[in-house]
This record gives structure tokens, sequence and C-alpha cells, in this order.
């Protein structure tokens, strides 16, 4: 196996996934409703516009997740949040009086199936109806250990055409210490009735850095992963915060790979998923050569969001649900984390933005060259009143032969795919070194 080289003191740092830019760590809570009017109120007539819904319920709660979701143990409670989301829908239809085309509708979660199958229908009938979406892709995270025909069938009938499964691991002690026993028959039932109901994009989720994961337990992950032939993998290292996530105290800390060893376990994932032919999307995503994602990557048009790494173009992105956030060229808004202030919030028919930044044309640019650096190995300092210091923190990268300059375009080498998070941070005004609210760069 071709090992990346191995530098630990450029990834001791902490860093963001960043997924936006600035990162959900700036958000403040000096937004609020006249904010979401006014940014909805920009959309022009054919923009293209993409929503996502969470649905931030499980049927089970997973130790490792950093998800907002809660167990989807009550009916009452269940069914007052989707009347509560018919209200959104309309809320925001009405504000933006059918302008905007949609290009992508995405729920996720939480778990979506862990509704029933006719409440998903009737929230995509009502998106479809109340919103310009024909011929909009629509895809959704379910939970293989919940997925029935009868979800099978509600997939096939509203035309989703993109899945993405929760996977982690197939090893049945590492989901045990995760708190997510899924057998493997549930994986295999999940993708044979997603293959019968036409869904033609399934997605793997993956985590290497798993309490006492080794080398042989991911790569027979992979390579049963690897005979099931899904579209897309996307491949995390487990984030180990929980001091952030309590539910995480429930993880063995001492079991844990260390630094090394992580790194070691994504050298493998990427050197196995290639040679088997899936092509590697940014840092942390593969895709079949076929797939719209792989074809992005290779023909320059990959983008980043909070989903990850996307094909879709569209530059406004409308979070319907608690916490979901939206995300527009000059600002980032998200609604209520908790659920009871979304109710009250979308009752008194106003919208639920709490917390939030305006991005300034200076935070625009900074986004555009992290973007550009991890979607496409390259980015532009013009324009960056501080590309010096920019040069300076990547002082080190570059000694190691990591990085290399064209005037004032900065390249990834090859090799320098683990470290891409790591030097994307030197772009980051608001990131300082002893700041450690983040995960493993690797």
């Amino acid at each position: 196996m071709a090992m990346w080289p191995y530098h630990p003191d450029l990834l001791a740092r902490p860093v963001p996934r960043y997924t936006s830019y600035p990162t959900a760590a700036e958000f403040g809570d000096h937004v609020g409703h006249a904010d979401m009017a006014a940014a909805l109120d920009t959309v022009g007539a054919d923009q293209i516009v993409s929503l996502y819904l969470h649905i931030p319920y499980c049927r089970a709660i997973c130790w490792y997740c950093g998800c907002n979701t809660s167990a989807a143990n009550r009916t009452a409670r269940l069914d007052a949040y989707l009347a509560r989301l018919h209200s959104e829908i309309d809320l925001v239809a009405a504000r933006l009086e059918r302008r905007g085309r949609i290009g992508r509708i995405a729920f996720g979660g939480g778990s979506p199936n862990a509704i029933p199958p006719a409440a998903f229908a009737a929230l995509v009938a009502h998106l479809r109806n109340a919103f310009a979406s024909d011929g909009a892709t629509l895809s959704v995270e379910i939970d293989p250990r919940s997925f029935d025909t009868d979800w099978a069938d509600v997939i096939a009938a509203t035309g989703v055409t993109r899945v993405s499964l929760g996977v982690q691991t197939f090893d049945p002690s590492l989901q045990a210490a995760i708190g997510r026993v899924q057998p493997s028959e549930d994986i295999v039932r999940a993708v044979t009735l997603l293959r019968a109901a036409g869904v033609g994009s399934i997605n793997f989720d993956l985590m290497y850095g798993l309490p006492d994961q080794d080398d042989a337990t991911l790569a027979a992950t992979l390579d049963e992963t690897i005979a099931l032939a899904p579209e897309r993998l996307a491949v995390f290292g487990y984030a180990h915060v929980p001091q952030l996530i309590p539910r995480q105290r429930r993880i063995d800390a001492g079991a844990l790979p260390d630094a090394a060893a992580r790194f070691a376990q994504a050298a493998l994932a990427h050197d196995r998923l290639t040679r088997a032919g899936y092509r590697s999307v940014g840092f942390d995503h593969f895709a079949q050569p076929h797939d719209p994602l792989a074809r992005a990557a290779a023909n320059g048009t990959l983008r980043r969001n909070f989903q990850g790494f996307t094909d879709d173009p569209a530059d406004i992105l409308i979070g319907l649900g608690a916490s979901a956030i939206s995300a527009f060229p000059d600002r980032l808004l998200q609604n209520a984390k908790n659920a009871g202030a979304w109710h009250q919030a979308i009752g008194a028919h106003r919208f639920a933005t709490a917390r939030g930044i305006h991005r300034s044309p200076l935070d625009q640019r900074r986004g555009q060259a992290i973007a550009g650096l991890l979607c496409h190995g390259v980015a532009n300092l013009d324009g960056l009143p501080e590309r010096n210091a920019i040069r300076q923190r990547l002082h080190r990268f570059e000694q190691v032969g990591l990085i290399a300059w064209t005037s004032s375009r900065l390249h990834l080498v090859e090799d320098a795919l683990p470290y891409a998070r790591s030097i994307a941070a030197a772009f980051d005004a608001w990131r300082h070194e002893e700041d450690r609210r983040f995960s493993h760069a690797v």
C-alpha cells in the first residue's frame, strides 16, 4: 500500500470540516426573522435553489452521533413536528411567491425514515405543490435498521433517486462499542430494496478511528462495502468530543486509536477504494467514475456545502426544520435548535432563524479560497489582504513539499490530501492556534 507522508506536527491542531465559511462556530444570535425574510426576497425568478428538510428523530440514538436528534418514541411529538414542518413550508413558499426553481430536495436528520412512509410522501407532495420543483432531484438519508418494504415503496412512488445509508462499520464488536448494532443483513436488505425501487445512487457513510478498530477490521468493512457496490462513499474520522456531545461519554476513550493509527486507517481506506475503481473526491468522499459526484470532481464543478462534497450548483440552500441551516451568498442563517423554540416561531408565522452570520465580501472571498482548496486543490490569494501572513502560516507545509506556489496561486501536491483541512485553516481569519473546539484533522 502506498502510504502518505506522515507529519504529525502539521496535523496536531484541531480544524473545522469547512462545510461553510465562516463555520457554524462563528454564528451569533444577532439574526432573526427579518434576516431570513430579506434573504428570501433576493431569490430571482428563475434562480436555482436547493431545499433541505431536517428530521431530528431516530428510532435509536447512536453514541457517536453529533447530529441534532432525539428518540422517535412519542407519536404525538412526531406528529406535531411534522405538522409544524408543513407550516414552515407554507411560510417559505408564501415569501418566495413562486420565485426560484428547486433543483434539489434533500431529507436528513436524524433518520428521515423514523417517520411513517405516508408522512414522508405527504411532505414530498407538499413541497412539489408549494415550489417550482419539476424535475428536482430527491435524496434522503436512511437508517438501514428500520428500512422496510413500505419505505421502499414510498421511495419508488415519490421518485427518490439518491439515498445515503448510515453504515459506519460492518464489524459487530465495533458496532456494540459505538451503540449502533445493525447486522450486515439489514444493510444488504436495504440495498436490495433500494435497487428494486429504482434508486440509482446509493451512498454509504463509513467511519475510521473507532474504539478498538484496527486495519484488519477496517479492511473487512471496506471489502464488504465494495461487494455491495454503492455509487458513493463518505469515509469520516470519528470525532470524539464528549465535552460537546454528552452521549459520547459512553464510548471508551481509552480504546480509541492514536493519531498515527488514524492516519494509517485513512490511508488504507483511500488506497483500498481507489484500487477498487472509486475516484477520490475531496479528502473524504469517493464515487464510481460514472457518478455525477465523480464527474463534478473531474470537470472542476465540485462544490462543498453542509452535506459535504456535492455536485449541486445552487448558490442558495433553504433549510427547513429545527436546527436546519440556510445558506445565501451574503449570509448563513440557522433555525432554532430547540424544537420548542422552533415550534413557537413558526406557530407565530415567523421564520425560526435564531443564529447565523452575515458574510462580508471578504468573508466570501476567503470562503471561495477555502472551497477551491478543498474541492480542486487550488486557491487564489488575490484579493486577500492577509496573503503574506497566509504564506507565512503555510511555510511549514511548503518546507516538506506538500504545497507549491504559482505566483499568488496555491496548489496542493498529490500527497497533501490528508492535510487539506489543516492547510485551509491558514485562510481562516476566525481561527487561532489554541482553538480546540474541533476534531482531528485526519
